[in-house]
C-alpha cells in the first residue's frame, strides 16, 4: 500500500526542482499542469497539481521519519549539499517523543520535517524554542549548512 499526496502548487517548474532535490529522484510523469513522483525509497505516490493560487495552509507539515541518528545526519548532509536552507533541532520534545530533526520548506511554504525519534514520552511537553508544529513566525528561523 502506498500513501498518495496530491499537493497544489503555484509554480510547477520550481516545485518540480525542489522535489527532485528532496526525493533525490526525477518525476515519473510531467505534464503542463502536473507532475508525479514515485520515490523508490518511500511508499509514496506524490503529485503536484498546478493552480493559479494556493491559499492558506491545508496541512500542518509533512514528515519523513528515519530509523537512526546516522540516517538523519546523512539526509541532512544530502539536503545541505543541494544548497537548501534548513532549520535544525536537537533533543527536542514534542508530539509525545524526544527527537532530533531538521526542517526544509518548499517554494509554496510547505514544511517538511526529517526526524529521528529517540524515545517516546508520556506527556505532550514541548521544549522551549521547539518548532514542533511550527507557527509562521518560527518558520523564519532558518539556517544553511
Amino acid at each position: 500500500m502506498n500513501v498518495h499526496i496530491g499537493l497544489n502548487v503555484t509554480d510547477l517548474a520550481k516545485s518540480i526542482h525542489f522535489y527532485q532535490q528532496l526525493f533525490g529522484e526525477q518525476p515519473v510523469k510531467v505534464k503542463q499542469d502536473y507532475a508525479k513522483f514515485l520515490p523508490q525509497h518511500l511508499k509514496l505516490n506524490f503529485t503536484l497539481n498546478l493552480r493559479d493560487r494556493v491559499e492558506g495552509n491545508q496541512v500542518g507539515h509533512f514528515g519523513l521519519q528515519v530509523s537512526s541518528q546516522e540516517e538523519l545526519q546523512a539526509e541532512l548532509e544530502r539536503i545541505c549539499s543541494l544548497g537548501l536552507e534548513v532549520r535544525e533541532e536537537y533533543d527536542t520534545t514534542c508530539c509525545y517523543a524526544r527527537q532530533d530533526k531538521f526542517w526544509v520548506t518548499d517554494p509554496d511554504g510547505n514544511e517538511w520535517e526529517f526526524f529521528y525519534t529517540k524515545t517516546d514520552m508520556n506527556d505532550h511537553q514541548i521544549t522551549q524554542n521547539s518548532a514542533c508544529c511550527p507557527t509562521n513566525a518560527e518558520k523564519s528561523q532558518t539556517s544553511c549548512c
